[in-house]
C-alpha cells in the first residue's frame, strides 16, 4: 500500500531485507529542515541527536534514518550521508557541504537472521529511492518490528511502519512516519487491544482476556518484578513528524513533545525503561500555525499511524499479524 506525503520537498525511502527481518526507512528533506526530538524511552539507540537539541547552533538535518539493527543498524546513516553529499546537498562549511544525518534505531535481532542489520549500502539504496509515494506494512525499518513483548518471543505479534497525514483548516499539512516495535500492547481507538502479548486458548496467565490478547498493563499491576524488567532492552516506536509549517527549533522541541500523547494514546504500557521512544519534529516550510494546534495534530498522527501500522502488518518468520487472527 502506497501513501502520498502532502508536503513538497519531503520524500521516504525503504531498504528492505525479509529473509534477514531487518530494514531501514529515510525521512529526506534534502535542502535542509528546522528540527528538533524528545525521547521519552529509557533504552534509547541514536547518532547525530544532539544536534537537534535547542541548545546546539546547528539543527538543521537534511535527512533521519529510522533502522533496524540495533546500534550496528546506525550504520545505514552513512550511505544516507554519502548519497547526500554525492547530490550536493548538505551543510556549508568553508571546505565542502557537510550532510547531517540523525538517526534512530529499532532493536529486531529477534526475527529472522540476528547477524543481518542494516549498513551503510542500505541507507545509500533507501535515499536513492525515496519518492513522494510511501510504502507501508512489514518494509524498510518496519520489517522486523513487533509488539506485545511481555510473555516472550510465543506471545509476540507482528507490526511494521505506517504514515499518517492531517491536513489542517489553515492549509497546513502534518505528517507522520513511526515504526512500532512495543514492549507493550497496541491500543484501538476505545482503549482495547487491538494487537500484543497472544494468551495461548486456556493459558494460565493471569489478567484480563476478552480476547486472545493479555492486558499487559493491567498484568504488570499484579507484578512486583518480572524477568524482562530492567534487563532486556529491546523495544522502540519511533516517529518522524513532519509539517510544512515555519517553526523555531523550540518550537519543534515542544510539539515533539505534544506528539508523545500520540504514543500515550495507542501504545500501553509506554515510555518503560526498556524502549527507546523517541519522536522527531521537522519544519519544512514556511506557513504560518499556532504552536498549541500543531501539537495537538502532531499527536493525532502519530497515534493514527501506530494502529496503521499493526493493521498492515503481515505475519513472517513465525510471528503472526493481526490479520492473522
Amino acid at each position: 500500500m502506497a501513501f502520498a506525503i502532502g508536503i513538497k520537498g519531503v520524500t521516504v525511502g525503504h531498504s528492505t531485507n525479509q529473509t534477514g527481518g531487518t530494514g531501514c526507512t529515510v525521512v529526506l528533506v534534502p535542502g535542509g529542515a528546522v528540527a528538533s526530538l524528545d525521547v521519552r524511552g529509557g533504552a534509547p539507540g541514536t547518532r547525530e541527536t544532539d544536534l537537534l537539541s535547542p541548545y546546539s547552533s546547528v539543527g538543521e538535518p537534511h535527512a533521519v534514518v529510522l533502522t533496524g539493527g540495533s546500534a550496528f543498524g546506525l550504520a545505514a546513516a552513512d550511505g544516507v550521508v554519502t548519497y547526500l553529499e554525492e547530490q550536493g546537498y548538505g551543510y556549508q562549511t568553508p571546505f565542502g557541504r557537510v550532510p547531517l544525518v540523525a538517526a534512530a534505531v529499532i532493536y529486531d535481532l529477534g526475527l529472522g537472521q540476528a547477524h543481518a542489520r542494516p549498513r551503510a549500502e542500505d541507507g545509500y539504496r533507501a535515499a536513492a529511492g525515496a519518492s513522494s509515494l510511501v510504502e507501508e506494512g512489514c518494509v524498510g525499518v518496519g520489517t522486523g518490528a513487533t509488539v506485545g513483548k511481555v510473555l516472550g518471543e510465543e506471545g509476540w505479534m507482528k507490526s511494521g511502519f505506517a504514515a499518517a497525514q492531517l491536513c489542517l483548516p489553515s492549509g497546513v499539512t502534518v505528517a507522520a512516519f513511526t515504526v512500532v516495535n512495543a514492549f507493550g500492547d497496541v491500543l484501538a481507538e476505545d482503549g482495547s487491544v487491538l494487537a500484543g502479548a497472544r494468551l495461548e486458548p486456556g493459558g494460565g496467565e493471569p489478567g484480563p482476556a476478552p480476547s486472545c490478547f493479555l492486558d499487559t498493563h493491567a498484568y504488570l499491576l499484579t507484578l512486583a518484578d518480572h524477568p524482562r524488567f530492567n534487563s532486556r532492552m529491546e523495544h522502540t516506536t519511533l516517529s518522524v513528524v513532519v509539517t510544512d509549517a515555519r517553526l523555531t527549533k523550540t518550537e519543534c522541541s515542544q510539539v515533539a513533545r505534544m506528539a508523545h500523547d500520540g504514543l500515550a494514546r495507542a501504545v500501553s504500557p509506554v515510555h518503560t525503561p526498556v524502549d527507546g521512544d523517541a519522536v522527531f519534529v521537522l519544519s519544512a516550510g514556511a506557513r504560518g500555525s499556532s504552536v498549541f494546534q500543531l501539537g495537538a495534530a502532531a499527536a493525532d498522527v502519530v497515534a493514527a499511524g501506530i494502529r496503521r501500522a499493526v493493521r498492515l502488518a503481515e505475519g513472517s518468520h513465525g510471528v503472526p499479524a493481526l490479520q492473522d487472527l
